[in-house]
């Protein structure tokens, strides 16, 4: 079956939807700020605005040397405004952890996906969809089993609030003798107790981050323990 000009545009814009609801699974299912509802529009959107570059170029100049025009000149503005939004979901907490790397790249990924279905690249877009979602989804798993070490350590962020009279490295050592790896500590005097902010390394074989909270926080001098997964 042939499709007129209409029915291809529905089609794009269909296989848009399709693939912004993949990308858009994926975090949802993570939990992540950005959903399906979010992805879905930035695709079909993309589709929609690269689609219509398109074709008023090639109707505008119908029949014409139109050599100095840009069809997609409308579509690369598309990647610098998509650029604002996933900057909106790069977050920096007052751990200096940053989250939203990855859900930023997807807010980009969805919108280089609905130019490139716009622009006609279907089979294109579906091999690249399952390399993103495979990438995304079963790569961290698959590295923690059979990767190096690093990579089967659960990174966590470790606060403590320990009395002014305990020494600090008295407690840092009991911390790192429960088989958990220290990479930076921060020392604060707050309120008459001492805090320090640790980022740390957990063995999954080792145990896990539960196991370790109930024997860190049995360690004498420390009033208050705050464990974040990251």
């Amino acid at each position: 079956m042939k499709l007129d000009g209409m029915g291809i545009v529905i089609l794009k814009l269909f296989l848009a939807a399709v693939v912004g609801l993949v990308l858009g699974l994926e975090r949802e299912a993570k939990h992540k700020p950005l959903g399906l509802k979010t992805c879905v529009v930035i695709s079909i959107t993309s589709c929609l605005l690269t689609i219509i570059s398109i074709e008023f170029v090639a109707n505008t100049y119908k029949g014409a040397d139109f050599t100095g025009a840009d069809p997609l000149r409308l579509a690369s503005q598309i990647i610098s405004g998509v650029g604002f939004l996933g900057a909106g979901v790069i977050l920096r907490r007052d751990n200096n952890i940053i989250y939203g790397l990855t859900t930023a790249a997807i807010v980009w990924t969805a919108a280089g996906f609905g130019i490139a279905i716009g622009v006609g690249y279907y089979l294109e877009v579906a091999i690249a969809t399952g390399l993103i979602y495979l990438t995304v989804s079963f790569l961290p798993m698959i590295m923690r089993k059979i990767g190096p070490t690093s990579l089967k350590e659960q990174e966590v962020y470790l606060r403590v609030y320990v009395d002014a009279e305990i020494l600090v490295d008295t407690v840092v050592e009991k911390i790192e003798s429960l088989v958990i790896s220290i990479e930076n500590v921060k020392i604060k005097s707050d309120r008459g107790s001492q805090r320090i902010d640790m980022r740390c390394f957990i063995d999954d074989e080792k145990g896990n981050i539960f196991s370790k909270y109930d024997k860190i926080r049995k360690i004498p001098g420390i009033d208050q323990i705050e464990i974040t997964k990251i």
